[in-house]
Formats: C-alpha cells, structure tokens, sequence
C-alpha cells in the first residue's frame, strides 16, 4: 500500500511550482495564520518558521491544479517528527507531528471531508520518519500520467494529536508536451 521511498529524484524530474494555477489552489481545515502558501510557494517553504497547520483535526485536503498537464514521479512532504510544546498552565507536554498517512488523487475535483472516502486513491502514502525530513516517495506513475488536478488528503499525522504540521510540499515530475489547439489556423485548400 505504501508507495516506494525514491533514494534520489531523477534527473529528469522537476519541481512542478512552475506549473501550479495559483488562483485555484484550495486547502480544507487550514489553520489561517498558517496557511497552505507557507508550506508550498517558493520562499515560503524554504523558511522552518512557516508552516502548514491543521485547523479543527488532524486532517487537510489540499486542491492543486495546474496550468498544463503533468507527470507526477515523486512527493516530498516534510514536517516535524515530533515537537514538544509545554503548557504551563497545565504543565503537559503537547505534540503536534508530521503527517503520516497521505492519499493522492490524480483529477480528482470539488472534494471535500464528506465525500473524500467515496473515491478510490490514486495512491496511498505512508510517510516514515525519512520522508518527514525531506526524502521524496515515488508514487504509482502510471497513475499519474495525464495530471491535470491533484488532491492531496493528509488523512492522520505520526502520534495521533489533533493537530498535524507540514513544513514543506515538493511535487516533482515532468510536463507532457501538448498541443494549444487555440494557435492552429486553419489550412486553406489550394
């Protein structure tokens, strides 16, 4: 069930921030002073001060489209292993893990909490204390293929707290080479 972990991403591969439409990235359950921006836009993601913090439970569902379609090979999700904050009015040690179980959803539109286990995964990920620190998981490539949209539902995070952190979203592949049907013209019969 677990996708295999990538050693090294192939030279081929590159980080698909280029070709994210940005006007319609959506995430569920996002905490608003730390928001999906902070783990997946250029600049933010490279800061370990921001981060991507669940809301109401542990879960997220994060909607990225893109601008043309791509070959999605590889997913590094990264986040804190374990962080211990103290309460000191309650004197308890709180923590607030990375994610551990990760269902991708190749095309996948206009999902929400209600509806997210409906539908088959196009793939399941179960990110280990490694994948947490930075090293990508290959996902099931045949399934994506001819990417358009891709749902990411952070289902639980690493202790089971009700709330989970990522630090760092990195999706690699590459584009797949398509025609804009908009800049033929028509050819005139001679």
């Amino acid at each position: 069930m677990s996708a295999e972990s990538a050693s090294a991403i192939h030279r081929n591969q590159v980080d698909l921030l280029d070709f994210v439409d940005w006007s319609s990235v959506e995430c569920l359950n996002q905490k608003n002073s730390h928001s999906l921006p902070n783990a997946l836009k250029q600049g933010y993601r490279e800061d370990e001060g921001l981060i991507l913090e669940s809301d109401a439970d542990e879960q997220l569902l994060i909607y990225i489209p893109f601008n043309q379609v791509v070959k999605l090979h590889s997913i590094a999700i990264e986040g804190p292993e374990d962080e211990g904050n103290v309460d000191p009015i309650l004197n308890a040690i709180f923590k607030f893990p990375g994610p551990k179980t990760v269902k991708l959803f190749a095309n996948r539109e206009h999902m929400g909490f209600s509806n997210v286990n409906d539908f088959p995964p196009s793939d399941t990920v179960i990110l280990s204390t490694e994948n947490l620190k930075g090293k990508p998981v290959i996902v099931k490539y045949v399934k994506f293929q001819n990417v358009r949209s891709l749902t990411v539902f952070i289902e639980d995070n690493q202790s089971g707290s009700d709330i989970t952190k990522v630090q760092k979203i990195v999706l690699y592949g590459t584009t797949v080479e398509t025609t804009d049907m908009k800049s033929l013209k028509k050819i005139e019969d001679h």
